[in-house]
């Protein structure tokens, strides 16, 4: 099927793809995965692996989805029409993506509740309880206030649908007035405010010591599991194998030059996660927390606020951050459910409206599913977990590993080399010295490394 919808600009093209990129797992997966693992040896694995591992399968990818110029099942039959099956790859892509959207949601739903209670100040006020007076006061208070917002039954649920609603607006908009558009407005609000958090944390008293845990590597840190560690960060924060990178490469014009795309987008995500690091150790280190749990929501939701409640102008710092938490957050759902979007609209034949309602209506049902497992549902388990931290592992540790691994012996060893170095050079427009590294990592590297993401799970 011909794909005719666009992105409008290179700007627009750029925005949007690193905006499917940056998300959560660069503003809080990067700095708790940073503090488990040794600071700036991490930091020096996970920039390697962005470069060894993150850019060349984004190139295949980009490859795949511009030239197969169609949705993430598409784009196999398209490119190989004579190897059945390998559609398969594509659908799994699309099931992952859309379990991951699906408590994606509830999580988006919670930083707008912290921005809104960030905003009224209900977020600081003391409970009979708790207060903010002690730094282990403060614990206690914001443990209690993220029992409020995230475990509760009702207000998270109706942030969920409030982020689902705008979420069904923009894609109902389609690529160019909704996700390029917003893309363009989000993605340099999103820099703007790491950038001035930066500059903030950089001034703050204990900001040298931050700065040495960040980047002053200590290689007696480095273990294995380190590396492993580092690959599954540079894997998941670049969103490889989800389905996205070869949707939104469908709605690449024909000249876009892939490999510089796929460099400028994979720097923009290292540079976000970067700023995020120099955001938040200067922070911890100053205010006393540097023992604290930096690992995931304890991060987010309870830490962060004990350091804006010692800081001046709590509520305008608090309320910036989940603003910026919020925009990741949200280009983050809007690319994840494109994927199934395209899906739609590029298999069933269905137009753009009726593509993203089949899409976004299920996700009221799913994703309170979803939230309720966190809640008054917590005791209902699946294999030990919560729905929530099933569908979470399935897609994240299983699903996406898997599919990252067969997405790469298809270009490396089932499509025509020719397409590959076609797509890479626009067919032979460009010059690619990079063509043959590149084609010799997804061929042969990339799998391996993927392969070891996907057992270090289970290690």
């Amino acid at each position: 099927m011909s794909q005719k919808v666009k992105f409008g600009s290179k700007i627009g093209l750029i925005a949007a793809t690193v905006g499917s990129a940056v998300g959560l797992g660069n503003i809080w997966r990067f700095p708790a995965e940073t503090q488990a693992n040794g600071g700036a040896v991490f930091l020096l694995l996970y920039i390697a692996c962005v470069f060894i591992l993150g850019i060349p399968v984004m190139t295949a990818e980009f490859s795949l989805g511009r030239g197969g110029n169609s949705d993430a099942t598409g784009a196999f039959r398209n490119v190989t029409p004579d190897k059945k099956g390998w559609w398969l790859v594509g659908a799994l892509a699309i099931l992952a993506s859309y379990l991951i959207l699906s408590f994606y949601m509830v999580v988006s739903g919670w930083t707008l509740e912290y921005m809104i209670q960030s905003l009224t100040g209900n977020l600081y006020a003391p409970t009979p309880e708790a207060s903010i007076a002690t730094v282990a006061g403060g614990e206690a208070l914001f443990s209690q206030k993220m029992a409020s917002y995230v475990t509760g039954t009702y207000r998270p649920l109706v942030m969920t649908f409030i982020m689902i609603a705008a979420n069904l607006v923009v894609l109902l908009k389609g690529v160019q007035k909704g996700i390029e558009k917003m893309s363009n407005i989000m993605m340099p609000l999103l820099f703007v405010l790491l950038l001035v958090f930066c500059i903030v944390s950089l001034t703050l008293p204990k900001a040298a010591d931050g700065i040495a845990f960040f980047l002053k590597p200590d290689f007696s840190a480095m273990t294995p599991k380190t590396v492993v560690n580092a690959l599954g960060q540079a894997f998941f924060s670049l969103s490889l194998a989800m389905g996205i990178l070869v949707t939104y490469s469908s709605y690449y014009p024909a000249d876009t030059k892939l490999t510089r795309t796929a460099v400028t987008v994979s720097l923009l995500d290292l540079g976000t996660a970067i700023l995020m690091g120099l955001i938040i150790f200067p922070a911890v280190m100053t205010f006393g927390l540097a023992d604290h749990n930096l690992a995931g929501s304890a991060l987010v939701f309870i830490t962060l606020p004990e350091i804006f409640a010692q800081m001046g102008g709590t509520l305008f710092w608090s309320t910036l951050f989940f603003l910026l938490l919020s925009v990741a957050a949200f280009t983050s759902t809007i690319s994840l459910a494109e994927v199934s979007v395209a899906f739609m609209e590029c298999h069933f034949r269905m137009s753009r409206k009726r593509a993203v309602v089949t899409v976004v209506t299920p996700l009221f049902l799913l994703s309170s599913i979803c939230s309720l497992s966190v809640g008054p549902w917590s005791d209902f388990k699946i294999m030990g977990m919560t729905i929530f931290d099933f569908l979470d592992t399935m897609a994240t540790n299983i699903m996406l590993p898997v599919g990252g691994i067969l997405l790469c012996i298809y270009m490396g060893w089932v499509a025509p080399r020719s397409f590959f170095r076609n797509e890479l050079t626009n067919n032979g427009t460009l010059t690619s010295h990079a063509f043959w590294l590149i084609a010799f990592i997804v061929k042969w590297v990339a799998p391996a490394l993927i392969a070891l993401v996907l057992i270090g799970q289970f290690i």
